[in-house]
């Protein structure tokens, strides 16, 4: 995806080019009750978890469109539990299941079917 810089630079507004790539949370808390329901429910394409208390604390994607994408970057002391939303599955885990995301890594998820997420992991 182009800059949003880019995109004004060619006629496109502000407010367009900064929504075809997606507005950014820069400080969430993750959820701390280590559940599906308990995670902080993510509401933008572009997540920074600054504060996961203990590991296992977590965030959830929302049910989105097949094709939707968001990126999560946890930058919190401890591993952040990330879930699909309910119903939903991530990679080859169960039904509402989560997965642990290290300290300063990040991770896209593509949702492929109504109910599929793929994670793709940074190194």
């Amino acid at each position: 995806m182009a800059l949003a810089l880019d995109m004004m630079k060619g006629g496109t507004s502000a407010g367009q080019a900064k929504a075809l790539n997606g507005q950014a949370a820069t400080a969430i808390t993750a959820g701390t009750t280590q559940t599906q329901a308990g995670a902080t429910a993510l509401t933008v394409s572009i997540n920074v978890v600054t504060t996961v208390a203990v590991a296992g604390d977590g965030v959830r994607a929302p049910d989105g469109d097949i094709g939707d994408s968001l990126d999560i970057l946890n930058l919190g002391a401890n591993s952040l539990e990330v879930y699909p939303p309910t119903g939903g599955r991530i990679n080859q885990l169960s039904t509402n299941t989560g997965f642990a995301l290290a300290p300063s890594t990040a991770c896209t998820l593509k949702k492929f079917t109504s109910t599929r997420w793929i994670a793709f992991l940074s190194a």
